[in-house]
This record gives structure tokens, sequence and C-alpha cells, in this order.
């Protein structure tokens, strides 16, 4: 029975052998804990694109918005989201689910203290569950949307 040699491909100076001088790829810089922290409080937060683009869709087309105010809305609206999800993931716990529903977040806004906007959270969401109904029936039309 012959062993088998692992074949070497020939190098530019046409020998067979490995060169002596191996180069390591070059070690990336450490991130800093500033960084980690700047990275973590930006995962928190919405997209600040997003955010600005809705803030734009509310005010006259003349009007600026301050990059403080944008800000000052992603940190806030970012929070209120975390603030209504967190209940609804207790109640969810609670209940031995694992998936979050739109009923969740419409029970997790009233006991918030947040009932003034149920209501229409409501009719947005069956709505929705309506266009999603009829885009899962047509779903030629779906793949069209521009989104």
């Amino acid at each position: 029975m012959s062993e088998i040699q692992p074949m070497i491909a020939p190098q530019e100076d046409g020998s067979g052998s490995i060169p002596e001088t191996v180069h390591e790829p070059p070690q990336p810089t450490p991130i800093t804990d500033q960084e980690v922290g700047e990275y973590r409080e930006q995962d928190r937060f919405l997209p600040i694109a997003n955010v600005s683009r809705i803030m734009k869709q509310s005010v006259p087309h003349t009007a600026k918005i301050a990059k403080d105010a944008k800000e000052c809305v992603q940190e806030c609206v970012s929070e209120f989201i975390s603030f209504i999800t967190s209940e609804a993931a207790e109640k969810c716990q609670m209940e031995k689910r694992k998936t979050i529903g739109g009923e969740d977040i419409l029970y997790a806004m009233v006991s918030l203290g947040f009932e003034n906007y149920a209501e229409t959270l409501k009719i947005h969401l069956a709505k929705l569950r309506q266009h999603q109904a009829g885009s899962s029936s047509n779903p030629r039309q779906e793949h069209n949307r521009d989104d």
C-alpha cells in the first residue's frame, strides 16, 4: 500500500518548495470602551434617517429641523418602543408565549396609560391585517410593491 504525498504547488521561481517567510495578516485595531458604548447606543435607537423622514412629513416643506431635535426625538421614540415592547413581552411571558402580537402591544399601551391611542391603533392593526390578507391572496401584488 503506497502513502499519498500532498502536492506542493509550483512557486513563482519555478520551485516546488514552500517559501520560508510567511506573512501574517495585520491585526485589527482593538475597539475602545468608548466605541463599544457608541455602538450599543446606536443599536438601541431607530435609524436617524427614518426618524428624520417621519419628522419632515409632519412639518411644512420649508421648515428645517435641527440635528439635536432629530436626535432627541430619535431617543424618545426608541425609548417609548422599548417601554411598550417590554410590557407586552412581560404579558407574553406570563402566558408562556414566545411571540408578541399586535394585541399584546395594544394591551401594553392601555395598561401603561396610553389608552387614548389604543382605539386608533386597533383600527390601524385591522387595516394592516386586511392589507396582509389581500397581499397573500395576490402574491404578484406583494412582489411589485414599492416600500
